[in-house]
């Protein structure tokens, strides 16, 4: 083991390339978009426009920090440079938090998809299994989560384009068997927002969640052979890879079928595949969605490993997490969030509608915080890059700097407002304000008798002998 030594640079081109084009589809598409599109009706193509909006404004911002000075710590690490040391504390620890529940989240629908072709092995083991099996890839190199991540994307990738394909072909006449659908099932059931304006908007909260993950990019360039070109693709990319694989795929949902199916709330993907008369549909869709589930759990166990990496780093995690094994992996901070994964998942055996809800309806509203820190830190970083006159020197930039990232706050801001006065969301964003009460507290005990470190300020340069 080593401490103090630098996460090995494992991750190739091709690694980045992929994780990047395909690292924002998670199961949240594949199957939470029902619920928006039963909400919204065919306006759920707006939820992804707004929502995918403020995710490009946040990625830009991100990237112009991620460019300028890579690291695995990422936003963490740009928050407390920009804001203090309690920022960077406070995005990283919910950071981590909202990973570690995911974990325990997506190795059980895993195991769920896997019982669908094999009913007889407990849910338990297979979670088990399958987080076992992921933590030895994360632990083996940085290489391997690469590797692993590299062909989950693909999978993804490809699926997703068919699935357009198959749509737009349908839609317009071209498959042969197949009158064309046109564009009748997006006003045809109440018009194109059958439940108001209203609806859209909180199809927009509960969408902005499932691109969690899109960030994981900008962690991983700190250890890309090539990460300023990383960072740069990634983010000049964001764009179309949000209207291609979110708008695009939702908007040929709500054309071919009717909004208000009841197969459409049940698995939109599924109830496609079945209206072209696919054979199989739910068997590949399955397949499919358990992919997506297998990278998501392989991306959480990434992002909380180097986070807990970066926050040792500051100071602000057991210094354990440094350490290293012989091909530059974090073992530790990668077995204690795994660790505290098993945890979740024992509270959703034991407690699911107790402790383990208070769990996951805690990470509700952690995205909009994340969100709303990276474009303070970033508002920050550039009028002191402009003070100092080194504006110059960054590589990316964010457009119409400072109104789209004032803009960003106030919009993100407004949605953790909005949840609050949307009954059914009250309590979640209550119980994140209860996650962050603690973490805060968690700073204020571990964190006060440190003195204050100036990150901006160069080392004293050593004496000449």
């Amino acid at each position: 083991m080593n401490e103090g030594q630098s996460l090995q640079k494992g991750l190739k081109k091709r690694h980045m390339t992929m994780i990047a084009i395909a690292g924002v589809i998670g199961a949240g598409l594949f199957m939470g978009s029902g619920s928006v599109i039963h909400l919204a009706g065919p306006g759920a193509i707006l939820s992804y426009v707004i929502a995918g909006t403020i995710v490009v404004l946040v990625m830009r911002m991100l990237g112009e920090m991620a460019a300028k000075n890579p690291s695995s710590g990422s936003f963490a690490i740009y928050a407390s440079q920009a804001l203090g040391k309690w920022a960077g504390f406070l995005v990283g620890w919910l950071y981590w938090f909202f990973w570690v529940i995911a974990i325990a989240l997506e190795a059980t629908a895993a195991a769920a998809i896997i019982q669908y072709w094999y009913d007889g092995i407990p849910l338990w083991l297979l979670s088990l299994i399958l987080t076992l099996t992921l933590t030895v890839t994360n632990l083996v190199s940085v290489k391997a989560f690469g590797e692993f991540e590299y062909w989950f994307s693909l999978i993804k990738v490809v699926s997703i384009i068919a699935f357009l394909a198959i749509g737009a072909f349908i839609i317009f006449g071209i498959v042969p068997g197949f009158s064309s659908v046109g564009f009748t099932n997006l006003v045809g059931q109440g018009g194109f927002l059958p439940n108001g304006f209203g609806a859209v908007m909180m199809g927009v909260v509960i969408v902005i969640f499932s691109f969690m993950g899109t960030e994981i990019v900008a962690i991983a360039a700190g250890e890309s052979a090539e990460p300023v070109n990383a960072v740069q693709k990634a983010t000049n990319s964001i764009i179309w890879r949000v209207l291609v694989f979110f708008v695009g795929s939702i908007t040929v949902v709500v054309t071919l079928l009717p909004w208000d199916s009841s197969s459409i709330l049940t698995s939109p993907y599924v109830a496609v595949l079945d209206y072209v008369g696919i054979p199989a549909a739910a068997q590949i869709m399955n397949f499919v969605v358990l992919t997506a589930v297998l990278s998501c759990l392989n991306s959480a166990l990434y992002a909380t490993s180097r986070m807990s990496f970066a926050l040792a780093e500051e100071g602000q995690a057991p210094k354990i997490f440094l350490k290293l094994n012989k091909r530059g992996a974090p073992v530790y901070a990668i077995l204690a969030s795994t660790f505290f994964s098993y945890i979740a998942v024992i509270m959703n055996y034991v407690s699911p509608e107790a402790v383990f809800m208070f769990l996951v309806n805690s990470c509700s509203a952690i995205t909009l915080i994340m969100y709303f820190i990276i474009a303070a830190s970033q508002l920050v970083m550039r009028r002191r890059a402009i003070k100092e006159g080194t504006e110059h020197e960054l590589v990316l930039r964010m457009w119409l700097f400072p109104y789209l990232t004032i803009g960003t706050m106030i919009m993100v801001g407004g949605l953790a407002v909005a949840m609050f006065f949307i009954p059914s969301m009250r309590s979640q964003i209550l119980f994140t304000a209860v996650i962050v009460a603690a973490v805060m507290l968690m700073y204020y005990f571990t964190q006060r008798k440190k003195a204050p470190v100036d990150l901006l300020q160069p080392e004293p340069e050593t004496p000449l002998e």
